[in-house]
């Protein structure tokens, strides 16, 4: 039987360098302290913020120092906490440090509803009166663009206060399923009897080996099978807390509020849905072909990630996926191959699978850290995608740090998918360009096939589940695991053509995206948006590049829509997710053509 790696047998080589946000566990308590005693003078601010221009300034820089410090500290817990959930000094580091960043907001509390209480007469003279404040220009129409949401400085308070609670059965559902649940024994690839895993689950069901496939598929979700009451109840509680926040603060919705937040209009999550349940005969089309390549009577949803070419012709060992990584983005330009270099050198990666790890892949870091990913690597093109996927996150948040200052310094979650899934469709075209065999070619299609599968149709089924969730609670419809797990077996029979069994009606069980406020739908609109300018950068060139870059380091300097419509795509219509599905026919015939 194999056994995973204890994080203490993981070579430092393949690990991320923590040492350069906090050079020791004492720095980091150092840092909390720090912020602890700087929130006393921040009580003092209250009260004082409409003062005069320049009061307003002072203040503001004085409130950002403390958020970049407890940031800084919030970075450091979280990454030591997710390289071993079962790690009860890191566990306690975290749980201090979110309780002190709750603190920190439930202090600051009075900064929105004080700033909306001066005259936007007055808050415009002092903006243009006042060099300093001329920067914040677009911060302050941000904030006085949600007036009508924002309440008193009493209840923003009492929200505040409550955010910890109110976020608790997320927590609990995501240590769950990380650290505390643990999955029966399967057969691996090479023969032996080992304890299943989230990494040994990808990799098994992408296997041409049908009985590996399905034991893997059915010990999974029978593992999630013996929690599914309680994961109701998590996913249940989170989804009220959501609504319960909308509704105290006026939205018509956790749908407008979450949205509108990213100031991303309502019609781009029903045009996502639309266009893509008009496009299901297409793909069904596509499980059709294979049904039929893998010359199967009835097709399962165990048989959706093995390729239908056969075992891959093709794999990367991370050492090669590196060499390929840095190939396969260079249209992106030499700064930007540069920096790729920087996170391989500098150890930004956490590459390695190891007994309590966070599983799946993430890139994470904020305005004075390094952009850190993580990884549980296992030698496959779908970890090679995975890779440059993150990556992209990681570039775009280090660009867009080193542009902005720090009231920009990030961006939206509405167009966090895109520079990810840009790199993917980058790596895609190389690969079809420097792969002439057809077999390889076959695979590498198949590949992207399987890649909008999952990034578009799958994530928009996410989204439509997690609508109708909101929208069942809000009428006030229980979400028992029987409910949840009814609804959710007929919508996949809709997206997949093909009965749901008891096993895959428990999918939303596993889902951790849906505890995370309609994030999901970004992933759809995102790939889409991506293919449109990947397509502009290969054929265009360098101007398209620098449209590109502009996206990259434009930050919230601009709202969402106008930033990818400087860039050259406009995500106010539905032609960018015709196009993407457009090539997605495109390629089925090629597949098809190249079967045949």
């Amino acid at each position: 039987m194999t056994k995973q790696l204890k994080r203490s047998d993981v070579p430092e080589e393949l690990t991320w360098d923590l040492t350069k946000i906090f050079e020791s566990d004492e720095q980091h308590q150092a840092a909390l302290e720090s912020v602890s005693a700087k929130m006393s003078e921040l009580v003092t601010l209250r009260g004082t913020l409409g003062e005069s221009a320049d009061k307003l300034y002072q203040s503001i820089k004085q409130m950002e120092e403390v958020m970049r410090e407890i940031g800084t500290a919030y970075i450091y817990a979280h990454l030591k906490s997710d390289q071993d959930t079962a790690n009860g000094t890191y566990q306690t580091m975290m749980a201090k440090t979110i309780n002190l960043y709750v603190q920190l907001e439930a202090t600051l509390a009075f900064v929105t509803p004080e700033i909306l209480s001066i005259p936007q007469d007055t808050l415009d003279n002092y903006i243009n009166s006042h060099e300093q404040l001329k920067d914040y220009k677009h911060y302050f129409e941000r904030l006085t663009s949600k007036r009508a949401y924002v309440l008193s400085d009493k209840e923003e308070e009492l929200l505040a206060g409550a955010a910890d609670v109110m976020s608790a059965s997320e927590k609990t559902a995501s240590q769950l399923m990380n650290a505390d649940l643990k999955h029966g024994e399967v057969t691996n690839l090479d023969g032996e009897r080992q304890r299943l895993t989230n990494g040994l689950y990808s990799q098994l069901v992408e296997s041409t080996n049908r009985q590996a496939r399905q034991e893997a598929y059915e010990v999974m979700y029978t593992s999630f099978g013996t929690v599914k009451n309680t994961l109701a109840s998590t996913l249940s509680s989170t989804i009220k807390s959501h609504n319960y926040t909308a509704k105290v603060r006026g939205y018509n919705s956790a749908r407008h509020q979450a949205l509108s937040e990213n100031f991303v209009p309502e019609e781009v999550y029903d045009t996502l849905v639309n266009v893509v349940n008009e496009k299901l005969p297409l793909f069904h089309r596509y499980l059709a072909l294979r049904k039929k390549v893998l010359k199967l009577d009835e097709l399962r949803m165990f048989d959706m990630y093995t390729p239908i070419v056969g075992e891959a012709p093709i794999s990367f060992t991370k050492e090669s996926a590196q060499e390929i990584t840095l190939k396969a983005l260079a249209p992106l330009g030499d700064e930007y191959v540069a920096l790729l270099k920087r996170a391989f050198d500098e150890r930004w990666i956490d590459w390695e699978e190891n007994e309590g790890k966070r599983t799946g892949a993430y890139s994470s870091g904020n305005y004075d850290t390094a952009p850190y990913v993580l990884m549980n690597w296992r030698d496959s093109v779908n970890q090679l995608y995975t890779l440059v996927h993150e990556l992209g996150h990681s570039l775009h948040s280090y660009f867009t740090h080193q542009a902005q200052p720090y009231q920009y310094g990030s961006y939206p979650i509405f167009l966090a998918e895109i520079a990810s899934t840009t790199n993917e469709n980058l790596l895609t075209e190389y690969l079809l360009q420097t792969e002439k065999d057809p077999t390889v070619r076959a695979y590498i299609i198949n590949h992207y096939l399987d890649g909008v599968k999952g990034t578009v149709f799958r994530q928009t089924q996410f989204a439509e589940f997690e609508h109708f969730m909101y929208e069942q609670d809000a009428k006030g419809q229980p979400l028992t695991q029987d409910f949840l797990s009814e609804s959710y077996g007929k919508l996949n029979e809709k997206y997949y053509g093909i009965p749901a069994d008891e096993y895959i009606s428990l999918e939303w069980a596993r889902i951790p995206h849906f505890y995370y406020n309609y994030y999901v739908f970004q992933y759809s609109t995102g790939f889409s948006a991506a293919s449109a300018l990947a397509k502009r950068i290969l054929t265009e060139g360098q101007s398209a590049v620098n449209r590109y870059f502009g996206f990259l380091k434009a930050g919230i300097s601009d709202y969402p829509i106008n930033v990818m419509k400087e860039a050259g795509v406009d995500m106010t219509q539905a032609t960018y997710l015709e196009e993407a599905l457009s090539v997605f026919e495109e390629r089925l015939n090629e597949l098809e053509t190249l079967l045949a």
